[in-house]
């Protein structure tokens, strides 16, 4: 693409270029070399005509995910010509380098003139992410429901499963089989399904995610990722999933462990 842009300037050295969204490539059927006007007013006749010399791809931004604007690059006196603004700017950007700099150059910029407002770029993106920061935390508190609700439902299961095989456990125990013995095979057992059902649930966020970036990534055109299994998530739906699974068994099995045989036989 840059070789293609040098190659256009060799054969127009008095045609500007300009870099356009891919967006508005896609939406206005527009190619490198393709000829335009560009104009500061809608459905104006009169205008610079440029040439497209590079198509650029959407960047991963959430602050750009709701809006549907269409971007253009283009040189800076041919920007400052197209908006009548002389010369004046809204907003620059300045790099630096290490903290140190960024200080100073905030002191200086800010104490150079009333009206200059310097502020860290990282500051910027946390307020403009202060919507996805909501959104973030009322996903935590889905997700903490969610969890205290399985783990109710899960010990009310494991209760009901160990009290269908109390006849079991009560020969168990008449045939000498110790009460360790017993509540250690029921909490094997409840780690065994905590693991295939952790499996499971992995499998299937997987295969949701990918639907969900597939499509969304659809609507929005972006390269955005809009859910990721990270290894520590993986991490801690498998240790929540084992320690959920085994305190259930644990409390299920020492429920009837501490009941005598007799008992457990209904006599």
């Amino acid at each position: 693409m840059p070789l293609l842009a040098a190659l256009l300037l060799i054969q127009h050295p008095l045609q500007r270029t300009i870099a356009i969204d891919e967006r508005l490539a896609e939406d206005a059927h527009i190619r490198i070399g393709d000829r335009v006007v560009v104009s500061g007013a809608p459905n104006a006749t009169m205008g610079d005509t440029v040439i497209v010399s590079a198509i650029v791809k959407r960047g991963a931004d959430p602050a750009e995910i709701a809006r549907s604007e269409y971007r253009v690059r283009m040189h800076l006196d041919q920007l400052q010509s197209l908006a009548g603004y002389g010369d004046r700017v809204d907003r620059f950007a300045v790099a630096t380098r290490g903290p140190a700099a960024t200080e100073k150059a905030l002191a200086e910029i800010n104490a150079s003139a009333f009206g200059f407002e310097a502020h860290r770029s990282r500051d910027i993106a946390v307020e403009t992410s202060k919507t996805f920061q909501v959104v973030s935390r009322f996903h935590k508190a889905i997700g903490f429901i969610t969890i205290v609700a399985s783990a109710i439902f899960l010990l009310c299961i494991m209760l009901l499963k160990v009290e269908e095989r109390r006849r079991d456990i009560a020969a168990l125990r008449l045939m000498g089989i110790s009460r360790y013995t017993v509540v250690l095979s029921v909490v094997a057992e409840a780690a065994l399904l905590a693991l295939v059902g952790s499996a499971l649930g992995i499998a299937l966020s997987y295969i949701a995610s990918t639907f969900i970036n597939w499509y969304y990534q659809g609507v929005y055109r972006t390269p955005l990722y809009f859910s990721l299994i990270t290894p520590p998530i993986l991490t801690l739906a498998v240790v929540l999933s084992l320690v959920l699974g085994i305190g259930a068994g644990l409390l299920a099995s020492l429920r009837l462990a501490r009941t005598p045989p007799i008992s457990l036989f209904g006599r």
